[in-house]
């Protein structure tokens, strides 16, 4: 079983910035892709950023790009996500996750609050 810890979160304020991490246990970090996803109360959790394995190809969603930057460190077995000027509606929850075929880990989440 894959454990991944998850760090990094605060509050900050608009046009501040936060650097997540996620911690993987094991050894198969470098095999899995991952990502970034982020969910508020009442809605459904959205993907922010993602990153290959080999982190040679990452992709983001519209909202983010620009500001944020998905990095991996395959010989710490960690992922980050580099977030610059953020803005109130960044605020949420953010998940990190490994994926590969069907197989997926998630974080337990860590709190980045923006405010205005």
């Amino acid at each position: 079983q894959v454990q991944l810890v998850e760090s990094g979160g605060g509050l900050v304020q608009a046009g501040g910035s936060l650097r997540l991490s996620c911690t993987a246990s094991g050894s198969i970090f470098r095999l899995y892709a991952s990502g970034w996803y982020r969910q508020t109360p009442g809605k459904q959790r959205e993907l922010v950023a993602v990153i290959t394995s080999d982190g040679f190809n990452t992709n983001y969603a519209d909202s983010v790009k620009g500001r944020f930057t998905i990095s991996r460190d395959n010989a710490k077995n960690t992922v980050y996500l580099q977030m610059n000027g953020l803005k109130p509606e960044d605020t949420a929850v953010y998940y990190c996750k490994l994926l590969r075929d069907s197989e997926a880990y998630w974080g337990q989440g860590t709190q980045v609050t923006v405010s205005s």
